[in-house]
């Protein structure tokens, strides 16, 4: 009897058997992934796919995984850490990205994939479009307000910057205040492209608004935010939102000078004062020192001018007022002989008085005694012995020493007549003369008004021009308050 060719193990199951002839024996699913792998890397090695982003994710060991999709098909990706850092702005989904790399496969799920190795948006408007996105985000949220921005310190002692420690940035700044006016720079280091500039330009400028004022390194007076030319995509560190964030945020006002005059960044809107270059943010943070020097001096000897001429005349109303004044014998004739009748009624009046004293002192003398004397000393000595000084009336004479002494303060205070001058008030001097009324303002013409700050010249026109502050309502019982007109418009 010929024997079957099919075979069954001791469970009933059909077992595989090799036929004569056949040449084409399995594989195992292992043999069948890498070869697919192979085929698929050796003809996708190096593909450019074109595509919208959508699940972006970024892992904790610094790779992202996405997919790429239009229209009617879809396909996974991955970048790794490494190819991460040459992206020069941030990926999010619905972004249309150009990506290079090679399209793999995946054994361990069945699927193919593209193994990303650079990233690029889908041409120039696609970049604005996210520029424009941010900035309307940015600007509603008023980050960008003009009204907040505040003035650039005239004198700074501490100047920051925030830019690479190995461009030419640099060097053109520390090169331009040491022409203008040298300042002590602190640099803060950092990235100004690629993956974790943001981070890096962020954190500096945040770092600088958090140092104490007394610390023992110094806070600056303003910051520079700084960075040489580029491209769109050069420039991106300074259009992320973290670094717009920080800027904006800034207890320290900042320049921002990213690129050159034609480039624009988000950080420029979200900065207090925006610079063309890096030179000229340095020419916009300092003066230029032979310049107030010779602003001082003429300031100087204008004021000895003045000072020459006030003289002058006080020496004139002195001699005129001296003239009117009558003789000094007129004046002093009657006092003199009244303290000359004085004199001679004090001779007699001590003469007499030290006669009575010696009878006095001779009556009492016969009753002077040692033991009356002794006596008294002992209870004196008893007396002073019992007396205690005691820390608590002390201390309550000093406190109410101290309570007096403050409220002298307070009183010194409230009258230094500089004081409204901090609260916004403004003294009108014309010369070393003070201007209390408007007629006396209009007869000088030049006046100077000095503030809390500092001094600034202004002219008297005929012309007052209505009040634009509107008036604050008078309380019940009072006039109604005169609004102050701009001395300035």
């Amino acid at each position: 009897m010929e024997e079957s060719p099919v075979r069954f193990d001791a469970s009933g199951r059909l077992l595989a058997q090799e036929r004569e002839g056949d040449n084409l024996p399995p594989l195992s699913v292992t043999e069948l992934s890498s070869q697919l792998k192979r085929t698929v890397e050796d003809r996708f090695g190096h593909v450019r796919l074109r595509g919208e982003i959508s699940g972006w994710k970024r892992a904790a060991s610094g790779h992202a995984y996405l997919a790429l999709k239009d229209d009617g098909a879809l396909i996974d990706g991955v970048m790794w850490k490494g190819s991460m850092g040459r992206i020069a702005f941030a990926p999010e989904d619905g972004l249309d990205v150009i990506v290079t790399g090679k399209v793999t496969t995946y054994p361990g799920r069945s699927k193919y994939q593209i193994v990303i190795e650079s990233m690029e948006l889908a041409g120039e408007g696609a970049l604005m479009q996210l520029f424009e996105k941010l900035k309307a985000k940015l600007a509603a949220e008023g980050l960008f307000d003009p009204g907040k921005r505040r003035p650039i310190p005239m004198l700074p002692k501490v100047i920051g910057v925030v830019t690479s420690p190995t461009g030419a940035v640099i060097r053109d700044i520390l090169h331009r205040l040491a022409d203008r006016f040298p300042s002590h720079v602190l640099l803060w280091p950092v990235l100004v492209q690629g993956e974790g500039a943001a981070a890096q330009v962020a954190t500096a400028v945040r770092g600088f608004g958090a140092l104490p004022p007394d610390g023992p390194i110094p806070r600056p007076d303003v910051l520079i935010v700084a960075r040489g030319g580029g491209s769109i995509e050069d420039l991106w560190t300074f259009n992320e939102e973290s670094v717009v964030r920080a800027v904006a945020a800034s207890p320290i006002p900042v320049i921002s000078a990213v690129g050159h005059e034609t480039d624009t960044t988000l950080c420029d809107f979200a900065a207090d004062l925006r610079a063309p270059t890096p030179t000229a943010a340095a020419e916009m943070a300092v003066p230029v020192r032979a310049e107030l020097i010779a602003g001082v001096t003429e300031l100087d000897a204008r004021m000895r001018r003045c000072l020459a001429r006030g003289m002058e005349r006080s020496k004139e109303r002195l001699e005129a007022q001296r003239r009117l004044l009558p003789r000094p014998d007129v004046l002093l004739g009657q006092a003199r002989q009244r303290s000359d009748d004085l004199a001679e009624r004090l001779r007699r009046g001590l003469s007499h008085r030290l006669s009575g004293a010696r009878h006095e002192l001779a009556d009492a003398a016969g009753a002077l005694r040692p033991a009356l004397l002794e006596a008294q000393i002992e209870r004196g000595r008893n007396k002073l012995a019992g007396v205690r000084l005691s820390p608590i009336l002390l201390e309550r004479r000093l406190a109410e020493a101290r309570r007096q002494l403050d409220g002298l303060a307070r009183l010194a205070q409230s009258l230094n007549p500089d004081a409204p001058l901090k609260r916004g008030f403004a003294r009108v001097m014309a010369g070393d003369r003070l201007i209390r009324t408007a007629r006396e303002a209009r007869v000088a013409g030049a006046v100077t008004l000095k503030f809390a700050d500092g001094e600034t010249a202004a002219t008297i026109s005929e012309t007052v021009p209505e009040p634009r502050a509107t008036p604050r309502p008078a309380r019940k019982g009072q006039p109604a308050p005169i609004g102050q007109i701009d001395l300035f418009d």
